[in-house]
Protein backbone atom coordinates (compact mmCIF):
# COMPACT_ATOMS: atom_id res chain seq x y z
CA UNK A 1 0.00 0.00 0.00
CA UNK A 2 3.05 2.23 -0.20
CA UNK A 3 1.64 4.89 -2.51
CA UNK A 4 3.05 8.35 -1.84
CA UNK A 5 0.24 10.12 -3.71
CA UNK A 6 -2.68 8.15 -2.27
CA UNK A 7 -1.64 6.04 0.76
CA UNK A 8 -3.59 2.82 1.33
CA UNK A 9 -5.39 3.20 -1.98
CA UNK A 10 -6.06 -0.48 -2.73
CA UNK A 11 -8.07 -0.78 0.49
CA UNK A 12 -10.06 2.43 0.05
CA UNK A 13 -13.72 1.48 0.00
CA UNK A 14 -16.18 1.83 -2.84
CA UNK A 15 -19.78 0.80 -2.17
CA UNK A 16 -18.60 -0.71 1.11
CA UNK A 17 -15.93 -2.91 -0.49
CA UNK A 18 -12.15 -2.39 -0.67
CA UNK A 19 -11.07 -1.39 -4.17
CA UNK A 20 -8.84 -4.48 -4.43
CA UNK A 21 -11.77 -6.76 -3.62
CA UNK A 22 -13.77 -5.23 -6.46
CA UNK A 23 -10.83 -5.82 -8.78
CA UNK A 24 -10.55 -9.47 -7.71
CA UNK A 25 -14.26 -9.89 -8.43
CA UNK A 26 -13.64 -8.75 -11.98
CA UNK A 27 -10.53 -10.90 -12.46
CA UNK A 28 -12.44 -14.02 -11.44
CA UNK A 29 -14.55 -13.57 -14.58
CA UNK A 30 -11.51 -14.02 -16.83
CA UNK A 31 -11.66 -17.05 -19.13
CA UNK A 32 -7.88 -17.37 -19.44
CA UNK A 33 -6.56 -16.83 -15.90
CA UNK A 34 -6.63 -19.93 -13.71
CA UNK A 35 -4.91 -18.50 -10.64
CA UNK A 36 -4.78 -15.08 -9.02
CA UNK A 37 -1.80 -14.17 -6.83
CA UNK A 38 -1.55 -10.92 -4.89
CA UNK A 39 2.12 -9.89 -4.58
CA UNK A 40 2.17 -7.46 -1.67
CA UNK A 41 4.92 -6.24 0.66
CA UNK A 42 6.23 -7.57 3.94
CA UNK A 43 5.50 -4.21 5.55
CA UNK A 44 3.29 -4.62 8.67
CA UNK A 45 0.63 -2.33 7.20
CA UNK A 46 0.21 -4.67 4.22
CA UNK A 47 -0.97 -7.54 6.41
CA UNK A 48 -4.43 -6.11 5.66
CA UNK A 49 -3.85 -6.78 1.95
CA UNK A 50 -2.81 -10.36 2.69
CA UNK A 51 -5.88 -10.80 4.90
CA UNK A 52 -8.12 -9.50 2.12
CA UNK A 53 -6.56 -11.92 -0.38
CA UNK A 54 -7.15 -14.83 1.99
CA UNK A 55 -10.75 -13.76 2.58
CA UNK A 56 -11.31 -13.46 -1.19
CA UNK A 57 -9.94 -16.96 -1.73
CA UNK A 58 -6.87 -16.00 -3.75
CA UNK A 59 -3.17 -16.68 -3.13
CA UNK A 60 -0.78 -14.04 -1.88
CA UNK A 61 2.94 -13.52 -1.43
CA UNK A 62 4.68 -10.96 0.76
CA UNK A 63 8.10 -9.67 -0.22
CA UNK A 64 10.33 -6.64 -0.68
CA UNK A 65 8.64 -3.25 -0.57
CA UNK A 66 11.21 -1.49 -2.75
CA UNK A 67 12.45 -4.26 -5.05
CA UNK A 68 9.10 -4.96 -6.70
CA UNK A 69 10.69 -7.04 -9.46
CA UNK A 70 12.15 -9.41 -6.86
CA UNK A 71 8.82 -9.59 -5.04
CA UNK A 72 7.05 -10.45 -8.25
CA UNK A 73 9.66 -13.02 -9.29
CA UNK A 74 9.63 -14.73 -5.89
CA UNK A 75 5.81 -14.85 -5.96
CA UNK A 76 5.84 -16.49 -9.39
CA UNK A 77 8.52 -18.93 -8.26
CA UNK A 78 6.72 -19.77 -5.01
CA UNK A 79 3.52 -20.70 -6.81
CA UNK A 80 5.14 -22.49 -9.74
CA UNK A 81 4.13 -20.07 -12.49
CA UNK A 82 6.15 -21.86 -15.16
CA UNK A 83 4.17 -20.95 -18.28
CA UNK A 84 2.15 -17.79 -18.95
CA UNK A 85 2.24 -14.94 -16.45
CA UNK A 86 -0.19 -12.02 -16.60
CA UNK A 87 0.76 -8.86 -14.75
CA UNK A 88 -1.77 -6.31 -13.53
CA UNK A 89 -1.47 -3.60 -10.90
CA UNK A 90 -3.83 -3.32 -7.93
CA UNK A 91 -4.75 0.28 -8.70
CA UNK A 92 -6.79 -0.67 -11.79
CA UNK A 93 -10.13 -1.82 -10.32
CA UNK A 94 -12.02 -1.31 -13.60
CA UNK A 95 -9.91 -3.81 -15.54
CA UNK A 96 -12.11 -5.49 -18.12
CA UNK A 97 -11.67 -9.30 -18.07
CA UNK A 98 -12.30 -9.32 -21.82
CA UNK A 99 -9.31 -7.01 -22.39
CA UNK A 100 -7.18 -9.29 -20.22
CA UNK A 101 -8.33 -12.37 -22.15
CA UNK A 102 -7.67 -10.65 -25.47
CA UNK A 103 -4.07 -9.95 -24.42
CA UNK A 104 -3.52 -13.54 -23.26
CA UNK A 105 -4.99 -14.95 -26.48
CA UNK A 106 -2.79 -12.61 -28.52
CA UNK A 107 0.26 -13.83 -26.61
CA UNK A 108 -0.68 -17.49 -27.06
CA UNK A 109 -1.21 -17.09 -30.80
CA UNK A 110 2.10 -15.26 -31.20
CA UNK A 111 4.19 -17.11 -28.63
CA UNK A 112 6.86 -17.94 -31.19
CA UNK A 113 7.11 -14.29 -32.22
CA UNK A 114 7.00 -12.45 -28.89
CA UNK A 115 8.53 -12.83 -25.43
CA UNK A 116 6.56 -9.96 -23.91
CA UNK A 117 3.12 -8.73 -24.92
CA UNK A 118 1.28 -5.72 -23.53
CA UNK A 119 -1.20 -3.05 -24.54
CA UNK A 120 0.97 -0.15 -23.35
CA UNK A 121 3.89 0.02 -25.82
CA UNK A 122 2.52 2.26 -27.20
CA UNK A 123 -0.67 2.76 -25.15
CA UNK A 124 -4.03 3.13 -26.89
CA UNK A 125 -6.33 1.66 -24.25
CA UNK A 126 -7.42 3.92 -21.38
CA UNK A 127 -4.92 4.09 -18.53
CA UNK A 128 -6.22 1.46 -16.11
CA UNK A 129 -6.77 -1.23 -18.75
CA UNK A 130 -3.06 -2.12 -18.74
CA UNK A 131 -2.22 -5.79 -19.24
CA UNK A 132 1.20 -7.43 -19.63
CA UNK A 133 1.83 -11.08 -20.56
CA UNK A 134 5.13 -12.93 -20.55
CA UNK A 135 6.75 -16.25 -19.64
CA UNK A 136 8.50 -17.16 -16.40
CA UNK A 137 11.70 -17.44 -18.44
CA UNK A 138 11.41 -13.80 -19.51
CA UNK A 139 10.63 -12.72 -15.94
CA UNK A 140 13.65 -14.61 -14.62
CA UNK A 141 15.89 -13.05 -17.26
CA UNK A 142 14.71 -9.56 -16.25
CA UNK A 143 15.08 -10.37 -12.56
CA UNK A 144 18.68 -11.52 -12.95
CA UNK A 145 19.72 -8.68 -15.28
CA UNK A 146 17.92 -5.51 -14.18
CA UNK A 147 20.13 -3.14 -12.20
CA UNK A 148 18.61 0.34 -12.44
CA UNK A 149 16.34 1.39 -9.54
CA UNK A 150 13.48 2.08 -11.97
CA UNK A 151 13.82 -1.43 -13.40
CA UNK A 152 13.65 -2.99 -9.94
CA UNK A 153 10.66 -0.86 -8.91
CA UNK A 154 8.68 -1.54 -12.11
CA UNK A 155 8.41 -5.24 -12.94
CA UNK A 156 8.41 -5.12 -16.72
CA UNK A 157 10.58 -2.02 -17.30
CA UNK A 158 13.69 -4.03 -18.13
CA UNK A 159 11.79 -6.07 -20.73
CA UNK A 160 10.28 -2.99 -22.34
CA UNK A 161 13.62 -1.16 -22.33
CA UNK A 162 15.53 -3.97 -24.04
CA UNK A 163 13.91 -4.91 -27.36
CA UNK A 164 17.28 -6.33 -28.42
CA UNK A 165 16.77 -9.06 -25.79
CA UNK A 166 12.98 -9.41 -25.61
CA UNK A 167 10.75 -9.63 -28.66
CA UNK A 168 7.97 -7.17 -27.88
CA UNK A 169 4.39 -7.37 -29.13
CA UNK A 170 1.63 -4.84 -28.58
CA UNK A 171 -2.15 -5.04 -28.56
CA UNK A 172 -3.92 -1.88 -29.78
CA UNK A 173 -7.42 -0.56 -29.22
CA UNK A 174 -9.57 0.46 -32.18
CA UNK A 175 -8.92 4.13 -31.38
CA UNK A 176 -6.47 6.00 -29.19
CA UNK A 177 -7.95 6.51 -25.72
CA UNK A 178 -4.60 6.64 -23.93
CA UNK A 179 -5.34 10.06 -22.42
CA UNK A 180 -8.34 8.66 -20.53
CA UNK A 181 -7.63 7.76 -16.89
CA UNK A 182 -9.32 4.74 -15.31
CA UNK A 183 -6.57 4.02 -12.81
CA UNK A 184 -6.20 5.22 -9.22
CA UNK A 185 -3.06 7.14 -8.38
CA UNK A 186 -4.46 10.35 -6.91
CA UNK A 187 -7.51 11.45 -4.95
CA UNK A 188 -9.17 12.78 -8.13
CA UNK A 189 -8.72 9.37 -9.76
CA UNK A 190 -10.41 7.71 -6.81
CA UNK A 191 -13.33 10.16 -6.97
CA UNK A 192 -13.90 9.29 -10.63
CA UNK A 193 -13.62 5.51 -10.15
CA UNK A 194 -15.98 5.69 -7.18
CA UNK A 195 -18.54 7.58 -9.26
CA UNK A 196 -18.29 5.01 -12.07
CA UNK A 197 -18.97 2.14 -9.67
CA UNK A 198 -21.83 4.05 -8.06
CA UNK A 199 -23.45 4.63 -11.45
CA UNK A 200 -22.87 1.19 -13.02
CA UNK A 201 -22.22 -1.52 -10.43
CA UNK A 202 -25.66 -1.80 -8.83
CA UNK A 203 -27.34 -2.23 -12.20
CA UNK A 204 -24.74 -4.61 -13.59
CA UNK A 205 -21.85 -5.98 -11.50
CA UNK A 206 -20.28 -7.28 -14.70
CA UNK A 207 -20.12 -3.94 -16.49
CA UNK A 208 -17.26 -3.67 -19.01
CA UNK A 209 -15.11 -1.08 -20.78
CA UNK A 210 -17.82 -0.41 -23.35
CA UNK A 211 -20.29 0.39 -20.55
CA UNK A 212 -17.80 2.85 -19.06
CA UNK A 213 -17.27 4.55 -22.42
CA UNK A 214 -21.05 4.76 -22.92
CA UNK A 215 -21.31 6.37 -19.49
CA UNK A 216 -18.76 8.99 -20.51
CA UNK A 217 -20.73 9.69 -23.69
CA UNK A 218 -23.79 10.49 -21.58
CA UNK A 219 -21.86 12.17 -18.74
CA UNK A 220 -18.79 13.81 -20.37
CA UNK A 221 -18.25 16.04 -17.33
CA UNK A 222 -16.93 12.99 -15.47
CA UNK A 223 -13.81 13.00 -17.63
CA UNK A 224 -12.87 16.43 -16.30
CA UNK A 225 -12.36 15.12 -12.75
CA UNK A 226 -8.85 13.74 -13.36
CA UNK A 227 -7.97 14.92 -16.86
CA UNK A 228 -5.17 17.16 -15.56
CA UNK A 229 -3.13 14.18 -14.27
CA UNK A 230 -0.37 12.88 -16.51
CA UNK A 231 -0.01 9.21 -17.38
CA UNK A 232 2.83 7.23 -15.70
CA UNK A 233 3.77 9.90 -13.17
CA UNK A 234 5.11 7.17 -10.86
CA UNK A 235 7.44 5.76 -13.50
CA UNK A 236 8.69 9.24 -14.37
CA UNK A 237 9.59 9.75 -10.72
CA UNK A 238 11.39 6.40 -10.64
CA UNK A 239 13.56 7.38 -13.60
CA UNK A 240 14.96 10.27 -11.57
CA UNK A 241 16.49 7.70 -9.16
CA UNK A 242 18.53 6.22 -12.01
CA UNK A 243 20.67 9.35 -12.34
Amino acid sequence: MGSSRLPGKVLKKILGKPMLELMIERLKRSKTVDRIIIATTDSPEDKKVADLAEKAGVDFYRGSENDVLDRYYQAAKRFGASDIIVRLTGDCPLIDPAVLDEAVDFYKKNKRKFDYVSNVHPPTFPDGMDVEVFSFESLEKAWSSAKLPSEREHVSAYMANHPEIFRIGNLSYKKDLSDMRLTVDNEEDFILIKKIFQLLYKGNKNFNLKDVLNLFDSRPELLLINRHIKRNEGYSESLKKDK
